[in-house]
C-alpha cells in the first residue's frame, strides 16, 4: 500500500481591505501587552497584506525600543541599588516608560484603525 502523495502547502489567502486594517491595528494596540503580539501579527500577516506588513513592522519596531528601554533602566537600578535616589529615579523613568508605551500603541492602532498610517515619534527600525 503506497501513501498518498502530500501537496505542498498553498499559500493563505490574501487579505481584505477591512481585515488588512483591522490586524495592523491590532499590532499597535498589542503593544499594550508587550512586544509579542506585534511580532505574531507581523509574522502571520505580513505576507497576506501590505498595511500588516507596514504596521507591524513599525509596531514591532516600537516593542523592541521599549523593552529595550526597560531592560536597559532594569540594569541600571540594579547597578545602582546601593544608593538611594537612583534606584527611584529609574523606577519612575520605567513607569513614565510604560505610560508612553500605552498612550503611543493606543493612539497608532486608532489611527490605522481609521485608514490611516502611524508612525512613532521616537523609534529606531530595527527591522527594515
Amino acid at each position: 500500500m503506497t501513501e498518498p502523495a502530500s501537496q505542498p502547502a498553498s499559500p493563505a489567502a490574501p487579505l481584505t481591505e477591512a481585515e488588512d486594517k483591522q490586524w495592523a491595528s491590532f499590532a499597535h494596540f498589542g503593544n499594550i501587552l508587550s512586544l509579542v503580539p506585534p511580532l505574531i501579527i507581523w509574522l502571520v500577516f505580513k505576507d497576506r497584506g501590505a498595511k500588516s506588513n507596514v504596521e507591524g513592522k513599525e509596531a514591532l519596531n516600537w516593542g523592541i525600543n521599549v523593552a529595550g528601554a526597560e531592560i536597559i533602566l532594569f540594569i541600571l537600578s540594579l547597578l545602582t541599588s546601593f544608593t538611594i535616589f537612583l534606584p527611584l529615579i529609574f523606577g519612575l523613568l520605567s513607569w513614565a516608560v510604560i505610560i508612553v508605551n500605552i498612550i503611543f500603541a493606543i493612539m497608532g492602532g486608532i489611527k490605522v484603525n481609521g485608514g490611516g498610517s502611524y508612525r512613532y515619534p521616537v523609534n529606531i527600525r530595527w527591522i527594515k
